[in-house]
């Protein structure tokens, strides 16, 4: 399911009239039978909305005083948002004959008495906000407005606002409609929440509210997922400047291409606009190579193996977003693991839709061609999953078939689009020779009936930092550098940047020297360190003919530590 809570405005939502009609009831009762939550988000002092509508106290929460006061029923704990309403306002609005209720954080009166209002408010000095509610006014905390008691509702029941459709009618229900994933005006509501909302019922307040939670029940409102464009992601630009977008929802992508082609680039942008919009992230990290990325939570190092009720209990907060650091788990035991991990995120998601999406780097590690693993690690579906590897054929066949979109990064974007078309059972695919090369990836939407296309990346605010522990002082293994020697009569391996440069200073001269005229160093910085920048540095010191050893020695030694910050 996408949509796993409905949060209701109360008045003239639900209600008309302060009652909640025997079928709107049932409706609800239909809903909560789907497995999904229900929050009421209302305007009313929580012990008159109790009263007056006993059954509110079947919704898995209640949003009252606007947002002033979060009751969760099933537990009966109650918890207070908002400083309490000011006893010197009230005392003086009741001697000037205005009439209100007041609550534990709100005092309500009618908006024919705004006036009055605005002024015991600027003579007391106050710091409060005026909500105007059709013909109400609330008088409520400052920083307080139903979007925020809604966030602290779902948050509590393990939710975010993406997993939410929100349905209301009036002024005061702005705030919490444009959070939701989905926004809905019941047919009665006022004109303005009307042009904001993606969906407008045909009926009135209970009855448009039945309507809506048919269509929740029945098809997940996937009917309006081309309404709802304002949530899309840009994954690049076209050469004219036009975005490229990709819905939040049902769609899987493929990052290949060869090593140190900007598959990283393409990816940590991606993941940056996906944070912005708090769309919750999980990275599988089998190389360590998105450890120092700022938006993420790292669990796991070369040392220690981040266990799965670990990273559950990480993305329980809806706001952080998860990097498993899986240096410590061995090549072989890889796709065991990420077995075990994905079923346990697809149980959580289904509870609580999160993480919005899954990025597995090296994916052939984890979901690898070899027979007989991927029975047991490829689900039915994936969703809202980013696989990244080098070339298509290297991943498990059952998952190909589960692609939407294909990024093929590098100088040879057809051969990996024609990898993936035949390792997927698809007719090959073609490409314009203009296309390759124009931008910065090659695009394919693989459904969409469309040739590939030339894209530009959108780079992240901050460029991923090159001074990594993993290639500081990790370990590469089977990608570390081997100083072998003109007759291979050596075998010292180098497993990081910190123990090439203590070998570097300690082999005799001819080794240096072979490996540099053959272009063994800048070839290992740009393939298995994967910094070209650093690669091309190395470059131009290797095809200096003229070069004596101790002099690029020194020089290669200068490029790695102005790049990567080395241990004492």
């Amino acid at each position: 399911m996408r949509y796993l809570a409905l949060v209701a405005d109360f008045d003239n939502t639900l209600a008309t009239q302060g009652a909640v009609s025997d079928s709107t009831q049932e409706a609800l009762a239909r809903l909560r039978a789907s497995g999904r939550r229900l929050v009421v988000a209302t305007g009313r002092i929580l012990e008159d909305l109790l009263e007056l509508w006993p059954p509110a106290a079947e919704a898995d929460c209640i949003v009252a005083e606007t947002a002033g006061i979060v009751y969760e029923p099933s537990a009966r704990e109650t918890i207070v948002l908002g400083e309490p309403a000011p006893e010197e306002l009230a005392a003086l609005l009741k001697e000037r004959g205005v009439r209100m209720g007041i609550g534990r954080t709100l005092i309500g009166t009618s908006a024919a008495d705004a006036e009055k209002v605005v002024d015991a408010v600027r003579r007391l000095g106050l710091e409060l906000q005026l909500v105007f509610n059709r013909e109400s006014l609330m008088v409520v905390p400052a920083g307080i407005n139903k979007a925020s008691g809604v966030k602290h509702a779902l948050r509590r029941l393990g939710m975010s606002p993406h997993e939410a459709v929100a349905v209301g009618d009036a002024e005061n229900d702005h705030s919490f409609l444009r959070i939701a994933e989905c926004s809905v005006a019941v047919a009665n509501a006022v004109d303005s929440v009307k042009k904001t909302a993606d969906f407008v019922t045909k009926s009135p307040a209970g009855a448009g509210v039945t309507e809506l939670i048919d269509q929740i029940v029945a098809d997940d409102l996937e009917p309006l997922d081309v309404r709802l464009e304002h949530h899309h992601v840009a994954l690049g630009e076209r050469l004219d400047g036009t975005a490229v977008w990709v819905p939040p929802y049902g769609r899987n992508v493929l990052v290949a291409g060869p090593s140190g082609s900007g598959k990283s680039t393409f990816v940590t942008g991606f993941l940056e606009r996906l944070a912005e919009r708090l769309y919750q992230v999980c990275v599988i990290d089998p190389e360590g190579d998105y450890a120092t990325v700022p938006t993420l939570v790292t669990l796991g190092d070369v040392n220690r193996v981040p266990t799965v009720d670990e990273a559950l209990a990480v993305l329980r907060d809806p706001d952080t977003h998860l990097n498993l650091d899986l240096l410590g788990v061995p090549l072989g035991d890889r796709p065991r693991y990420f077995g075990d991990l994905l079923a346990a995120l697809q149980t959580m998601r289904s509870r609580t839709g999160r993480p919005h999406w899954i990025i597995v780097d090296e994916a052939h590690h984890v979901l690898p061609s070899a027979s007989g693993l991927s029975e047991r690690v490829v689900p039915r579906r994936l969703g809202e999953t980013v696989l990244i590897t080098v070339h298509p054929r290297e991943l498990a066949r059952e998952v190909l078939p589960l692609i939407d979109v294909v990024i093929a990064v590098g100088v040879e974007a057809d051969r990996t689009l024609d990898d993936f078309a035949l390792s997927a059972g698809r007719p090959p695919v073609r490409v314009d020779s203009e296309t390759l090369g124009a931008g910065d990836v090659v695009c394919w939407f693989v459904h969409g009936g469309q040739d590939p296309f030339p894209m530009k990346v959108l780079r992240g605010q901050a460029e991923r930092i090159r001074h990594r522990r993993k290639y500081a002082e990790g370990d590469l293994r089977h990608k570390s550098f081997f100083f072998r020697g003109r007759a291979g009569r050596l075998n010292l391996k180098a497993q990081n940047l910190a123990l090439f440069c203590q070998l570097a200073d300690g082999v005799d001269e001819d080794t240096w020297m072979f490996h540099l005229q053959r272009g063994d160093y800048s070839k290992w910085f740009g393939v298995s360190v994967k910094n070209p920048d650093l690669a091309a540095a190395v470059r131009e010191i290797e095809r200096d003919p003229n070069a004596a050893p101790a002099a690029t020695r020194a020089a290669v030694r200068r490029e790695i530590e102005a790049r990567y910050t080395l241990p004492a």
